[in-house]
């Protein structure tokens, strides 16, 4: 409980990432670089003999150096062999984790005091290496390496006051994973300084929060969703929060029940804020890459969604983002509607909505108690109301299921504040 903990991290990797957006940490970013830095330019290509040796012999003719990163070990020595023969005046060592100590110190020695033009390494160079005369890297394979590592590797050139090159070399086109291709725009994208967050963020997106949080999952994560489970981390870490700065090291009390009649209620304590419903009803809900294209832009769509809470306002949203972008897309038609389900149910006093297979199942917060048969007549026979759920059958209903869930907690959010002000009013 003493300790202190302070993370640094050029780009944060998913987890860790997902940990400071949930609240568990508290996360500040540093985005003035140093004085005279420039920006690395960055290009990605077809591995060409012509190009390697273009880009070699422009580093040594302003007389800089050049880092060539290939991560095999066992084929090291004739890349260094090829390299040589590409460009006879060059001078080229080697380095990799598997050389004995004083060879590998050797090596790295004899790069940093210019003795070698070219480094022919491993990716044992991205940690904290600072040579400012190393101001052009080659990546064989970089459809290969993560987004972050990508990151981190290109930090090692362009540390002092020249401009410095990155030149990713990937296989033939057609042979790219939809993922490493994803990785490589993004790298091309995020060319400006202080662009690491904006990398993190990104590679949160392709890869997703890592199997702590992710969808690989089994047991209660897996059965409440992640979307869910997240919001309830986030409410829980909030509560303990607000706990510890109160100086609150146990919460008293009982939760309230909501009832049908006035007879039903019993005083009991106030309960704490109740926390945004969990809706996961197994629908794409998503603002697709193509529609909107940058990724800040996408990331304040649904932090101001998230946000909203009333109706009107997502209904704003809803003409802001066609006149901004052109026609809605399915997919973000169905963001809207999750959006205005969730503020919808939070009226309703239902604490999630789930869909499971042919069966969407609300969760009330508490018990309904007597209102219990006033809702099943109200809600009709395709639907079962039980003491904390209700059931809708869709197989029931001959169109989607989408109007019918939503008019059915429109129905509930009604029927809750006339009870509510019946309550007040006795």
């Amino acid at each position: 409980a003493t300790a202190d903990v302070l993370t640094l991290s050029a780009t944060p990797i998913p987890r860790t990432l997902h940990l400071s957006l949930a609240g568990i940490r508290d996360m500040s970013t540093i985005e003035t670089p140093p004085e005279e830095r420039l920006p690395i330019k960055t290009y990605v290509s077809e591995f060409s003999d012509e190009l390697v040796r273009e880009a070699i012999r422009r580093e040594i003719d302003r007389q800089g150096q050049v880092f060539f990163l290939h991560n095999r070990v066992h084929n090291i020595d004739y890349m260094a062999s090829y390299v040589r023969m590409l460009v006879p005046e060059a001078n080229v060592g080697v380095a990799h984790g598997q050389m004995a100590e004083h060879q590998l110190e050797q090596a790295m020695i004899d790069f940093a005091e210019g003795r070698n033009d070219v480094l022919v390494c491993t990716t044992i160079i991205e940690s904290g290496l600072d040579i400012p005369n190393a101001n052009a890297l080659i990546v064989n394979r970089a459809d290969a390496f993560g987004l972050a590592q990508l990151y981190q590797l290109r930090g090692r050139i362009g540390r002092g006051a020249r401009r410095a090159y990155a030149y990713l070399m990937v296989p033939s086109q057609g042979s790219l994973s939809e993922v490493a291709e994803k990785r490589l725009k993004t790298m091309l994208a995020a060319t400006e300084l202080g662009a690491g967050f904006q990398i993190a963020m990104k590679d949160l997106e392709i890869r997703g929060a890592g199997n702590l949080l992710g969808s690989a999952q089994s047991g209660h994560i897996h059965a409440v969703g992640f979307d869910l489970y997240t919001r309830l981390l986030r409410e829980a870490v909030e509560a303990i929060r607000v706990r510890v700065e109160a100086g609150i090291t146990k919460t008293e009390g009982a939760e309230p029940v909501i009832a049908g009649d006035a007879e039903d209620v019993a005083d009991s304590a106030p309960s704490e804020p109740e926390g945004p419903t969990g809706i996961d009803i197994e629908i794409p809900a998503n603002i697709p890459d193509e529609y909107v294209e940058d990724l800040s832009t996408r990331l304040e769509i649904y932090r101001r969604l998230g946000a909203t809470l009333t109706i009107k306002e997502i209904d704003s949203m809803d003409r802001e983002i066609l006149d901004r972008f052109g026609p809605l897309p399915w997919q973000v038609l169905n963001l809207l509607y999750v959006a205005r389900l969730r503020l919808t149910a939070d009226r309703a006093g239902i604490g999630a909505i789930v869909r499971e297979e042919k069966v969407i199942v609300l969760r009330f917060r508490h018990e309904v108690g007597g209102a219990r048969r006033v809702l099943q007549r109200m809600l009709g026979p395709t639907v079962s109301v039980g003491h904390m759920h209700i059931r809708l059958d869709t197989s029931t209903i001959s169109d989607a299921w989408e109007g019918p869930l939503m008019s059915m907690v429109e129905k509930l959010a009604e029927f809750k504040e006339r009870l509510d002000s019946q309550l007040a009013a006795s």
